[in-house]
């Protein structure tokens, strides 16, 4: 990715970043308060997760401005992976909460003390919705410029910020205004459990990015096609493929014709680059060109993909 791409990539995940910490900042605020009057578990939980979008945004932030770096002399293959580092640490936030909500809800069971002042916490939880389905219209909007993997894992936290204020607001009419009591707690160990899931999503996606895992097998696929149809190459192996940030990278060998010059090879190497670039923008192409047939001696081989 070039400097100038790199740098208008940087400036759009930075604004992203900057507005989830303020929309957590204001909800938290506003929720803190709610929890406060109401003394409903289920508004503690709500007032938690916004607390940690809040650590989670500050994490975030830092995450992009390290991602959005050049590579240099000590970062050959660029900061990218700052993004699912982020990402990581914000697992560990989710998951201490989680445990901490739910034992309060557990412990909530055994009180017979209602919510008072319902209608509060319902009003603070229609606010939160209309905030948050703004913050993630304009984060899907980055998304799909930037490709963001931070941006995106935080879009998707606050997409389930809206079923969380919704069973906020269905825990205080069930519990306090109808007189169902145990549903306010009921919901809290629902948002416990919701928590620890979206830990878990989070830390798995983050740890196959770090841990380099292969695209999906129809992604790979389509790129041996994409290889295999420009006019000079033989078939395709060695394939390996990753994406750190923004960034996939890619190394494959190409099998041609033995007897072309070396101009000619490199020709057909530079169509490849250019097809791959075409449909994988941005990408980092590593292709080495070897003789029809021939296999690298090494005791594990990539599959084969010819013509």
């Amino acid at each position: 990715m070039d400097a100038a791409r790199l740098e208008a990539r940087g400036r759009l995940t930075r604004r992203a970043a900057l507005a989830s910490f303020t929309a957590a900042l204001v909800l938290g605020a506003a929720k803190a308060w709610a929890a406060m009057e109401t003394g409903s578990v289920a508004m503690l939980g709500s007032l938690a997760d916004t607390a940690l979008d809040l650590i989670a945004s500050i994490i975030t932030l830092i995450g992009v401005r390290v991602a959005a770096e050049p590579a240099d002399a000590d970062h050959r293959f660029g900061h990218g992976k700052a993004e699912p580092i982020a990402a990581l640490m914000q697992t560990v936030f989710i998951a201490f909460s989680a445990i901490a909500i739910g034992w309060r809800a557990v412990d909530a069971f055994g009180s017979d003390t209602p919510p008072v002042e319902a209608e509060l916490g319902i009003g603070v939880s229609i606010f939160a919705i209309a905030v948050t389905l703004a913050l993630v219209s304009y984060q899907r909007f980055i998304v799909r410029r930037t490709a963001s993997l931070a941006i995106d894992a935080d879009r998707m936290h606050y997409q389930s910020d809206l079923l969380l204020n919704l069973s906020v607001i269905a825990a205080l009419v069930l519990d306090a205004m109808l007189g169902l009591r145990g549903a306010d707690p009921l919901f809290g160990v629902f948002i416990a459990l919701w928590l620890a899931w979206g830990a878990i999503k989070t830390a798995r996606h983050a740890l196959d990015m770090l841990m380099d895992k292969e695209w999906p097998e129809e992604k790979r696929e389509r790129l041996k096609a994409l290889v295999c149809a420009v006019s000079g190459v033989e078939g395709i192996h060695e394939l390996k493929t990753r994406h750190a940030g923004h960034t996939d990278f890619i190394q494959f060998h190409i099998w041609v014709d033995p007897q072309i010059t070396v101009q000619a090879a490199h020709d057909i190497v530079d169509i490849v680059e250019a097809c791959v670039l075409n449909a994988f923008p941005g990408s980092d192409i590593l292709v080495h060109v070897d003789p029809s047939g021939h296999f690298d001696t090494r005791p594990i081989q990539e599959e084969s993909h010819a013509r």
